[in-house]
């Protein structure tokens, strides 16, 4: 229960101490003993799960495509902020673009707003396509492990691959304002899961006072959370859309660092072609 509350509200540890009359030394040391168990790589995998079949592939693109007709996507993908307190060791990595200090959080979520894939390690410095680029997901994806095909939604923070599918920056009427439309409706999924996530979650909205890795740890925590409550269907009286933290780079920046857009656009001019 002090875990929990810690997490819901995001309190100091002195005042969650005062509501259970124990010390503040036994909060911190009940956080950790709770967030530790949560990020245990069994609870990880058994909450965390990004589809690895066909059948679970194809259940993924059957959801997203009743929101606004967009074929194959497995997921929709973001980057969030999560802020922290200032670190003592390599603090300019976590000074972002906003000028506070955060961890750059990577989730994927299904239609179903429960998340996928989440990554919480990054300093706020971090940009989004590095973040995938170097995460495990790219690689599944790159090695082509996956049995059938997908894709990813992402905004133009993201480079334009034939496994992650971006917006037109300037398109043309027609079929690629279709697909933007079809794209941004399908992609605010992810926006409205990170916003009932740290709407659940308090913590999350406001700076956690720990240790950058120890706060990875506790926004991990909250993500396996999440997921449980969705699969029980807690209630949700407060959802509301993501907070404005997030480092959204709709210049389309990213593409400078794809190694090569060719292989993405082009997939993208398929879909666009044969489906809208």
């Amino acid at each position: 229960m002090i875990a929990l509350r810690y997490y819901a509200t995001g309190k100091m540890q002195l005042c969650s101490g005062d509501n259970f009359n124990v010390d503040q030394s036994t909060v911190s040391r009940v956080i950790q003993r709770v967030t530790n168990a949560l990020n245990h790589q069994d609870v990880v995998r058994r909450f965390v799960t990004f589809p690895l079949t066909a059948e679970a592939i194809k259940k993924h693109q059957a959801d997203f495509y009743a929101v606004a007709r967009f074929p194959g996507v497995v997921g929709a993908i973001d980057g969030t902020h999560i802020r922290i307190l200032r670190p003592s060791i390599n603090e300019p990595e976590f000074v972002n673009r906003k000028n506070f200090h955060s961890i750059n959080v990577q989730i994927v979520v299904d239609a179903n707003y429960c998340i996928l894939d989440l990554v919480a390690r990054w300093p706020g410095s971090a940009h989004d396509a590095r973040i995938l680029r170097e995460s495990g997901l790219a690689r599944i994806f790159e090695t082509r492990m996956l049995p059938t095909r997908c894709h990813l939604l992402g905004d133009s923070g993201y480079p334009c691959k034939n496994w992650i599918l971006t917006p037109y920056l300037n398109p043309q009427p027609g079929q690629q304002t279709r697909y933007n439309s079809a794209h941004k409706t399908t992609r605010c999924i992810v926006e409205r899961a990170i916003g009932q996530w740290k709407r659940r979650f308090h913590v999350l909205h406001g700076e956690v006072r720990l240790r950058p890795e120890r706060a990875s740890k506790v926004i991990t925590a909250c993500g396996i959370l999440h997921n449980i409550a969705k699969l029980l269907n807690m209630p949700q009286h407060d959802d509301i859309e993501d907070d404005g933290d997030d480092d959204n780079d709709e210049d389309g920046d990213a593409n400078n660092i794809n190694d090569n857009p060719a292989d993405g656009r082009a997939y993208r001019t398929h879909i666009v072609s044969t489906h809208f």
